[in-house]
This record gives structure tokens, sequence and C-alpha cells, in this order.
């Protein structure tokens, strides 16, 4: 089962928090709300509550990110689980989207792209057509 919480801050970041494991059986419901949040200027996924995630899981969150960007947001993933960090990492996924262990420093991490380079990462589309 798996359960998604949503947030939004008064500084206008709006969080996502699914809790319990990202699979197969789950990932239709994590991929609706995803959609619903596409809209979101600056989004911020927090992962620290699933304690497992599958390929379908992973395509899923590829797939939120490329629909967030391409209607002019950006999102960030905040995540505290070791086990979890090293997937994204050793899969390359913090290659198209910051990764950092909270939601204060994701957050930050969307403030100061929305500065620097407009907030994709370095990501191309290539690198976000991969995951789908």
């Amino acid at each position: 089962m798996l359960n998604i919480h949503q947030d939004e801050t008064v500084e206008g970041f709006v969080i996502c928090r699914p809790v319990g494991e990202l699979d197969a059986f789950t990932v239709s419901q994590f991929r609706q709300s995803l959609a619903e949040l596409a809209s979101s200027k600056r989004l911020v996924i927090d992962m620290s509550g699933i304690p497992f995630v599958d390929s379908a899981g992973l395509g899923a969150l590829i797939g939120g990110i490329r629909r967030t960007r391409e209607l002019g947001g950006d999102v960030a993933v905040a995540c505290d689980r070791p086990t979890l960090v090293r997937l994204l990492r050793t899969t390359g996924f913090d290659r198209i989207v910051s990764v950092t262990e909270t939601v204060e420093e994701a957050m930050a991490a969307l403030t100061k792209d929305d500065d620097t380079d407009g907030g994709n990462h370095g990501a191309n589309d290539k690198d976000l057509a991969a995951g789908e």
C-alpha cells in the first residue's frame, strides 16, 4: 500500500511525500499523483518514506519529472534512506535531478537553480527520455 501526502509551503514549494513501497502494484497511484502535481513551479518529492522502489517506480518518477519540466516547473528529490540514495546514484538518476538528504536541502537546490541555470540540472532530453 502507498499513501501520498501533499503539502504546499508558504514559499510556493509543493511537497509530495509518498509513504510505502513503490512498485508495480502501487505505481499507478504514484503516477497519477505526479500528473496532478505536474503544473507545480517547484516540486519536491520526499522519498524518505519509501523503503523499496522497483523499475516501474523509477520510471514513474522520471516521467513525473519530465512532465513537470515540460510545463515549466522544476523538481528535486529528497531522500534520507542510504539504500535508495545509492540506487538513485548508481542508475544515474542524480544526473537529471537534484537528490538531497532533506526536504530543506531540496528546496534550497531549487531556489539556487532558479537563480543560475533555470533549474534544468544539466539534464537533457535524452536523459529524461531514457526513463520512460
